[in-house]
């Protein structure tokens, strides 16, 4: 079986065992269709008419090399990613028995930098939250996407999965679908649940004419009543930051660390902001714990008299 058979089968296993997202799924093939690429190329510049390389050459010196055709033209972050991308492979075909051992288990990860999420103070998300035109029905609805994101903190994949069903107004939480087909209960605020409110009600007439059982509707409709796209949520926040005059680009994925940061800041502990967020290691969450401490240091810089 060629190598890219090999992976076609291991993208598979990603979404029929593992659970993965089509998101996540399709980062994987691009990763290691570029393994793939690399070598192919090695296989011809070696004489190979068809430019395979055996299974049996795919050892830690070879994964080495790969690396280091990287650098210079990739981010270190971005190595790392393909070399776990390598290892999670290379793993499933050791498990399968097609390899004896994994070749990129005692490859060293390049070292990356510190990343220090981008968030929005209080005021400033504040005011994106404003931007909505609440006459539009269009203009409820981003309002009502723009409250849940900072409200619950959820993923922009998580939100775009959300049904009516998923929401329980009388406890104010929602059910999301995390990584790995992952159930949890996400609490979100009055704010958002007014929202929410108020766009379902809007769109309501809609709705029952494109469907008769409700429940199993999409929360967020696009403008022909479709479910709406994690590119279309996208699109919408960086419409609402056009308009403002912030010197940071936002994403979705800004506005969940804008939630993660405020609760922290806020006195939240870490562990519960682990369990609203998702994330498996408590490691991943404490990256907020940086930016709340670099607003500590901020202010203890200006105002203690012992600082200077």
């Amino acid at each position: 079986m060629s190598i890219g058979q090999l992976i076609d089968k291991f993208l598979n296993s990603l979404k029929t065992e593992k659970g993965y997202s089509q998101h996540t799924i399709r980062n994987y093939g691009i990763d290691l269709r570029d393994f793939q690429s690399f070598l192919e190329k090695r296989a011809l510049q070696a004489g190979s008419q068809k430019g395979e390389q055996s299974l049996e050459s795919l050892d830690f010196y070879l994964v080495r090399e790969y690396l280091s055709d990287l650098y210079g033209r990739y981010s270190r972050s971005s190595i790392a990613r393909r070399l776990s991308a390598l290892r999670s492979f290379f793993s499933f075909l050791e498990r399968k028995g097609t390899l004896k051992s994994n070749p990129a288990a005692e490859v060293s990860s390049p070292k990356i930098e510190k990343y220090i999420p981008a968030y929005l103070p209080v005021d400033e998300m504040f005011r994106l939250l404003e931007r909505p035109d609440k006459r539009k029905p269009l203009g409820l609805r981003d309002r009502a996407i723009l409250e849940v994101l900072y409200s619950s903190g959820i993923r922009v994949s998580e939100l775009t999965g959300l049904n009516l069903c998923s929401i329980d107004y009388n406890q104010r939480v929602i059910r999301v679908l995390g990584k790995g087909n992952k159930e949890r209960v996400v609490p979100v605020g009055r704010e958002a649940i007014k929202a929410l409110r108020e766009y379902i009600d809007s769109t309501m007439p809609m709705r029952k004419k494109k469907q008769a059982d409700l429940r199993d509707s999409p929360l967020f409709l696009n403008f022909r009543g479709e479910r709406l796209s994690a590119r279309g949520v996208e699109k919408i926040v960086e419409k609402y930051d056009r308009q403002g005059v912030m010197a940071r680009q936002i994403t979705p994925h800004s506005l969940r660390h804008t939630f993660a940061t405020h609760l922290l800041d806020g006195g939240a502990d870490l562990r519960s902001v682990q369990e609203i967020l998702g994330h498996t290691s408590l490691s991943t969450t404490q990256k907020y714990t940086h930016v709340s401490l670099d607003r500590l240091m901020e202010v203890y810089d200006k105002a203690h008299p012992r600082s200077k």
